[in-house]
């Protein structure tokens, strides 16, 4: 057999390992590109785990603010409820001074309403109706539990104060005056509290409350005319004018 030239040898040669090279290359170039695969994952992965330790850097931030917040607020909270227990105490000690002070003075208001309608049966006999209707509002408030000691403090020294009122006012009304078993219309005359008159409505009998004998005394007839007048001025038909008014003196009896 005749030996091939060394040239067609190494042609043939070279033919023979061409697919064996083009294989290779083929399996380099799928391996660069997976591996470029992995590292794109894995930059993703990296990205991800970056952005997950900033979210958990970010909520680590923002819990260590919430519980210096917390730190704070709780801080108040103690220094509060610390406040209202002394608050309560005052409270405490408070409710204790009202409950002896209602023990004292429950029975003094009590002698108060008592002493106010011994006044109003001594006083002139004014106005009976309305000061009678008072002093029994007083004395039905007194026992009732469900209005405040203030209030009934209160309400006694409002009667109080009208009583005191009606010493420095004039005033005149229309009323019925009893006389022998029956009674009729005249006008009565209030001055202050120092004298109580009536007069009939004809003008032709004037009289006085006398507080000694509790009964009225009849005036003389000198007297129609300034009352008249007076009633007059109180019932505000007359323009103020100095009164010439009888004022009876009464003597007190020495008590031994």
């Amino acid at each position: 057999m005749t030996p091939l030239p060394k040239r067609l040898l190494a042609v043939a040669l070279v033919l023979a390992s061409a697919p064996l090279a083009a294989s290779s290359l083929d399996a380099a170039l799928d391996e660069s590109q997976q591996l470029a695969v992995d590292a794109k994952a894995s930059q993703a992965r990296i990205e991800q785990l970056d952005d997950a330790s900033r979210d958990m850097l970010s909520e680590y931030r923002n819990a260590l603010q919430q519980a210096e917040a917390l730190q704070s607020y709780n801080i108040q909270l103690r220094e509060l409820v610390a406040a209202q227990r002394k608050e309560l105490t005052g409270y405490q000690q408070q409710l204790d001074g009202i409950e002896r002070t209602q023990e004292a003075v429950t029975p003094q208001m009590r002698r108060m309403v008592e002493v106010l309608g011994e006044f109003i049966a001594a006083d002139l006999p004014f106005l009976p109706d309305e000061r009678s209707d008072r002093l029994a509002q007083l004395q039905d408030l007194l026992p009732r539990a469900d209005v405040s000691l203030a209030e009934k403090y209160r309400r006694i020294l409002e009667a109080y104060q009208v009583e005191s009122d009606y010493g420095r006012t004039l005033e005149a009304w229309r009323g019925e005056l009893p006389s022998d078993g029956s009674s009729r219309s005249v006008e009565f005359l209030r001055l202050g509290r120092v004298m109580l008159y009536f007069q009939t409505l004809d003008g032709h009998e004037s009289g006085w409350w006398n507080p000694q004998t509790r009964s009225w005394q009849i005036l003389d007839g000198n007297a129609r005319r300034p009352l008249r007048q007076a009633i007059a001025i109180a019932r505000q038909e007359q323009a103020p004018a100095l009164l010439d008014l009888p004022v009876k003196t009464l003597a007190l009896e020495a008590k031994p």
